[in-house]
């Protein structure tokens, strides 16, 4: 019995693959620190599960449309206005399954064999691999910590060819918590403009963890709007990952085609969950202010602390609640080849578990999540420094 080439074509993510690692040694009884999964340590807010517990009294138990009922898709259409000034009828919104259903969606609805999509390089982990699913042609464009992690506009120009379709990012990232300025953001439209049949998915389900002020989109700039998929959701600013909750804005055409799309896949995502997305989608910003903040705190004391550990180095994320450091000196040493062994012999001898930085585009980094309360924080950079000093 043999599988198909598109399901051998494709690799599990190492976020989850690590996860699993780490929960299999806490079995055994061991003390591990997990800092791999991008999950926020927090509760998601009371009275959106209240919201959830009255549509479940309600009997609210029926299938919805695919795309999610009318009232969603106004909360969702009156938040991408509130917050982002985007303007978007609720034919234009598709909710989904979580926001990895909804790039799913987008990039089997506009991308044929062969196309290239452009993939500026740390990614998430998914990205890639829902390109390949799509039949596309992953072109990765590297940045660095010097730069933030950010690509430039000039990068992007020089990677755009007549097979181009797509581009991807995300801002706030993952996994670098770098944050695109308006002006950069300005920059990288300008050079796609002229390319007609070029869309951009933009990736912005860190929105509201943003430590440097509003939250910029690409879709912004008139000449993007039509051309552009927002993706957002849940998950990340209302601590509702286990919710699977995400939607996209997007032109009418593409919200069609995902609505299309997802009628053969999954139909309409929970109608329970729609309703706890209706009220957190009604929910001002300023609601997940405290959340935001105690992630700013916990970046500060991480980046102090990894700053006392030598030979690697790190930018200082704007957003989300990663560090994506540079670990190239340790690589060799101690029989380490690359940020995969480097990830094992962390989890290993210092009990601390990681993600390598190759799942995200880039092998001589690792993925440090400081979504973890400041006391397991400051232990686990404690066992990294403590481990990478015995590395010889």
């Amino acid at each position: 019995m043999t599988l198909s080439d598109r399901i051998n074509n494709i690799t599990e993510p190492q976020t989850i693959g690590m996860a699993r690692k780490a929960r299999e040694l806490k079995a055994q009884g061991v003390d591990v620190i997990s800092l791999s999964l991008g999950e926020p340590d927090f509760d998601t807010p009371d009275p959106i599960k209240q919201a959830a517990k009255k549509a479940i009294d309600e009997n609210f138990s029926h299938y919805t449309p695919v795309s999610g009922y009318l009232e969603l898709k106004q909360a969702v259409a009156k938040k991408f206005k509130r917050d982002n000034n985007l303007d978007y009828s609720p034919e234009q919104i598709v909710v989904s399954t979580g926001a990895k259903q909804s790039i799913a969606n987008a990039m089997l609805c506009i991308i044929n064999p062969g196309d290239e999509v452009l993939v500026p390089a740390p990614y998430w982990v998914t990205y890639i691999e829902l390109v390949k699913i799509a039949g596309g042609k992953p072109v990765v464009i590297q940045t660095t910590v010097e730069n933030n992690f950010k690509a430039a506009a000039q990068q992007i120009e020089k990677a755009i060819t007549p097979k181009t379709k797509a581009i991807i990012f995300s801002s706030p990232c993952n996994p670098t918590g770098s944050v695109y300025t308006k002006n950069e953001l300005k920059a990288i439209a300008d050079v796609i403009a002229p390319n007609k049949n070029m869309y951009i998915i933009s990736d912005e389900i860190y929105e509201h963890i943003n430590f440097v002020g509003k939250h910029e989109s690409i879709a912004q700039f008139p000449e993007m709007k039509e051309r552009t998929i927002v993706v957002n959701g849940a998950s990340k600013s209302f601590a509702m990952t286990g919710w699977r909750l995400g939607y996209i804005g997007a032109s009418k055409q593409i919200a069609e085609a995902c609505d299309k799309m997802q009628g053969q896949f999954t139909s309409a995502t929970c109608s329970i969950g729609q309703k706890a997305l209706e009220y957190a989608a009604n929910m001002d910003a300023s609601a997940v202010y405290p959340m935001r903040d105690a992630f700013k705190k916990r970046r500060d004391l991480v980046y102090n602390l990894l700053k006392e550990i030598p030979n690697i180095k790190i930018n200082y994320p704007d957003g989300a609640f990663y560090f994506f450091p540079d670990i190239a000196y340790y690589i060799g040493k101690g029989g380490i080849k690359n940020s995969t062994n480097l990830c094992m012999y962390l989890l290993d001898k210092g009990h601390v578990g990681l993600v390598p930085g190759d799942a995200f585009g880039n092998d001589n980094h690792i993925r440090i999540s400081y979504a973890a309360s400041e006391d397991k924080l400051i232990e686990a950079m404690k066992r990294i420094k403590t481990a990478l000093a015995e590395l010889k």
